[in-house]
């Protein structure tokens, strides 16, 4: 499953996103828009989340904590069948995701990208730990037509005209936690994996 992500979408890029989905806030964020090739478990990335009656973007780490001793952390969490209007619920800001094939190190790296935009974004849940740190883990379902080549699960990907929908619940979980229709998504091998 995803646990690794780019993220090179500029501000401007970004506030585009926010700005056709006639959102309040997300003014002054600019320093949460965190870029990175690589964003990989335990790092932190750029998370939207509702506040109030706007949203605003937060650094938050990719992974909620173990839920107990000698287990890792949750990154990705399934979606089908669960409902998630008393949820806190975020978009993860990307440029791209990456999948994994093989069974050798290094195994070949497969990225995902919106078809036709710079920008996507990751139904996800967020949490605050005691001391304060934010985090989150991202929802999957079944693959697409684009994934399902590559691997049995997929991501929640968002195009951002969806992103208020799933942060308010102005539309069904169901027509946002589902993959996108083929061809929506563009892959390419950015790396090829060990024989």
């Amino acid at each position: 499953m995803c646990n690794d992500y780019e993220q090179v979408v500029s501000y401007a890029e970004y506030m585009r996103a926010i700005a056709a989905l006639e959102l309040n806030g997300s003014e002054g964020d600019e320093a949460a828009l965190r870029q990175a090739q690589d964003i990989r478990i335990g790092d932190t990335g750029p998370v939207l989340r509702a506040v109030g009656n706007g949203v605003a973007l937060s650094p938050m780490r990719f992974g909620f904590p173990p839920p107990r001793a000698k287990a890792g952390p949750v990154f990705n969490m399934r979606s089908d069948g669960r409902h998630y209007a008393e949820s806190r619920r975020c978009v993860v800001v990307l440029s791209a995701f990456f999948e994994f094939t093989g069974s050798k190190y290094p195994k070949t790296k497969h990225r995902f990208a919106l078809k036709g935009s710079p920008i996507m974004g990751i139904a996800a849940l967020w949490s605050e730990e005691q001391n304060k740190v934010l985090s989150f883990a991202m929802l999957t379902t079944a693959p697409g037509p684009d994934v399902a080549p590559i691997h049995d699960r997929q991501v929640c990907v968002l195009e951002p005209a969806a992103w208020a929908d799933w942060l308010f619940l102005n539309r069904p979980e169901e027509d946002l936690l589902r993959p996108l229709p083929g061809g929506t998504l563009d892959v390419e091998v950015v790396r090829e994996g060990a024989v």
